[in-house]
């Protein structure tokens, strides 16, 4: 069951995407000549007033096929015809439309909530190493770990988690301590055996305080989990770049269905899986928006750092470029991305035979 609503969920975010861009291009007068969600061969198809409307057998991916895109033509109504401003709007109009749903997703999951985790220490366990002045102190709140700021308390747990999972056993905190701003660098906070109530515990040490939900916090916490997700993104990539991270951690369409079931099958109650997968799903909504709008040819990013390129050069030369070669450009970074989704999902396969 979960793997059916897994790969639900994912072709749910390729079609969102997708219409993005097909609802700028049709606003924006730009003829459309096919939508399809999935790829392959077509299952269902609809012929409309001037656009085919598909379903294609295999579930990951999608596309709005526009008339002059990557070919030469002469309508006045085809993609290339358009000013650039326009193209600009319609490459990141996908994005755009991932964002949303991952907001939808994050406000429908907090509409039951009572209250969130905010910063402010407003307990230390018996025995916490580290209080008093020159360490932590029950009124304290955590402003930033290791640079990175702090809103809520899931920021607290993942940036301390990270941490943790580095091998690090000391953290760089800036703390608000009666309205000043306090340095506490190395600071040896980690998890560790407490005696609570008479039972063992592996935690902190530290308790933090309450924000109610009203409908006002619940909004603004949305919108905040929203960009944070773009955070979280961004120190994934930076962990590929120093190599604290490799090939076996990029997941593809199968890694991520594969991972979404997983979250399902670990969770306690079928309702519980459905949330932690439609958090999960907001995520990849938002995965799917900041790499597909990375300066990376053939990704809509890449496509609008191109059209720039392309202007500045016809700044320079004082004509217009032909349409032809941005086509083949595009064209060539789709087989090499091709090749590298291909990759990808080999080695999806092979974790998951791996366990």
């Amino acid at each position: 069951m979960y793997i059916v609503l897994a790969i639900f969920a994912f072709g749910l975010l390729v079609a969102v995407h997708e219409l993005g861009h097909f609802t700028a291009a049709k606003l924006l007068g730009v003829r459309v000549n096919e939508f399809a969600i999935g790829m392959g061969p077509k299952i269902l198809k609809k012929q409309g007033k001037e656009t085919l409307y598909s379903l294609r057998a295999l579930p990951f991916g999608g596309f709005c096929a526009m008339e002059g895109e990557n070919e030469d033509t002469d309508d006045p109504r085809s993609f290339m015809a358009q000013k650039r401003w326009r193209r600009v709007i319609i490459f990141a109009s996908g994005a755009m439309a991932n964002f949303l749903a991952a907001f939808v997703i994050v406000v429908i999951l907090t509409a039951g909530v009572r209250f969130f985790g905010g910063t402010t220490l407003t307990e230390l366990v018996d025995g916490f190493p580290n209080e008093g002045e020159h360490g932590l102190m029950v009124g304290d709140t955590i402003l930033s770990i290791n640079g990175e700021k702090l809103y809520y308390f899931e920021d607290f747990v993942l940036f301390m988690g990270i941490s943790q999972n580095s091998g690090a056993r000391e953290v760089d905190l800036v703390i608000r301590r009666d309205g000043e701003t306090k340095t506490l660098n190395k600071f040896p906070l980690q998890r560790r055996e407490y005696v609570i109530n008479g039972m063992t515990q592996f935690k902190y040490g530290v308790t933090f305080n309450r924000i109610e939900a009203t409908a006002l916090n619940k909004l603004l916490y949305s919108c905040y989990t929203t960009m944070n997700y773009v955070r979280i993104i961004r120190v994934s990539l930076a962990h590929l770049i120093s190599g604290a991270a490799g090939m076996s951690d990029i997941s593809g369409p199968v890694g991520i269905v594969d991972a979404m079931n997983n979250i399902g099958q670990d969770a306690e109650t079928v309702s519980i899986a459905v949330a932690s997968i439609a958090s999960f799903t907001a995520l990849i909504a938002v995965n799917l928006a900041v790499v597909n709008m990375l300066p990376i040819p053939a990704m809509d990013g890449g496509r609008i750092l191109f059209m720039f390129i392309t202007w500045a050069i016809e700044k320079v030369i004082s004509r217009r470029l032909d349409p032809k070669y941005e086509g083949y450009i595009n064209t060539a970074a789709m087989v090499l991305l091709m090749g590298f989704m291909a990759l990808i999902l080999i080695n999806d396969v092979v974790k998951i035979i791996n366990g």
